[in-house]
């Protein structure tokens, strides 16, 4: 039975007008986003399918485009769509995030913050440089590979904040791996950073390191 033929109240599209997005299953929105099944298969039954064979809505979320292409029910222009809707989602963050003091919204920086580092498949180092009243002037993926003192050069940090006439700055990082917790390579470059943009009188507010269902804050840490 297909899904206008359901009461009312579980037809996904009503659930999310009565009772807000929220309230869905991520079958249930990713079923509004497929709009159609297929033969046999209510759109709700192949949201289902899709979450079982990508083993969830991460994977779904961050597959390349010949692996999201190869599902049944999928294809390019369901891709395109996807990824147009995820860059609306990074860009709405951003517009909220630069509206005001990034420290009154740390779980909008977190979340920010996430949604650009956390489904990489390889590890970046990233900075948000904000002017003296802490509010957002750039976000900027600064360096790729392994955190290390040999891969995360202070001098182009400094140069980069310099230019920007920043104030302060917010790290982060993601770890491909999932787990999230620092590493002492993580607390050196930290340090480093920090005493080399202090000569500069720039603050480092704050290191987030991105895993899979946790983001770890160094100043929540007491290492700031």
């Amino acid at each position: 039975m297909g899904i206008c033929h359901w009461p009312e109240g579980e037809r996904p599209r009503e659930k999310l007008i009565g009772l807000g997005p929220e309230a869905l299953s991520d079958a249930e929105l990713l079923a509004i986003f497929l709009r159609v099944g297929v033969k046999g298969r209510s759109a709700v039954d192949l949201a289902r399918d899709l979450l079982n064979e990508f083993g969830g809505l991460r994977p779904l979320l961050g597959a390349d485009q010949a692996r999201f292409c190869q599902a049944h029910g999928l294809g390019i222009a369901k891709y395109v769509q996807l990824q147009a809707a995820l860059e609306l989602s990074r860009r709405h963050l951003e517009t909220l995030l630069v509206r005001g003091d990034a420290l009154t919204s740390p779980m909008l920086v977190k979340r920010f913050l996430s949604a650009h580092l956390r489904d990489l498949g390889h590890e970046v180092f990233a900075a948000l440089f904000l002017d003296t009243q802490h509010r957002v002037l750039r976000f900027e993926k600064l360096f790729t590979g392994s955190l290390s003192s040999a891969s995360v050069y202070p001098r182009e940090v400094a140069k980069r904040a310099l230019a920007l006439h920043a104030g302060a700055v917010i790290f982060a990082h993601n770890h491909p791996s999932g787990v999230a917790e620092p590493s002492q390579a993580d607390r050196d470059i930290t340090r480093h950073l920090s005493d080399a943009l202090a000569l500069l009188d720039i603050r480092v507010l704050d290191h987030f390191v991105i895993g899979e269902g946790e983001v770890v804050s160094f100043s929540e840490r007491g290492w700031l």
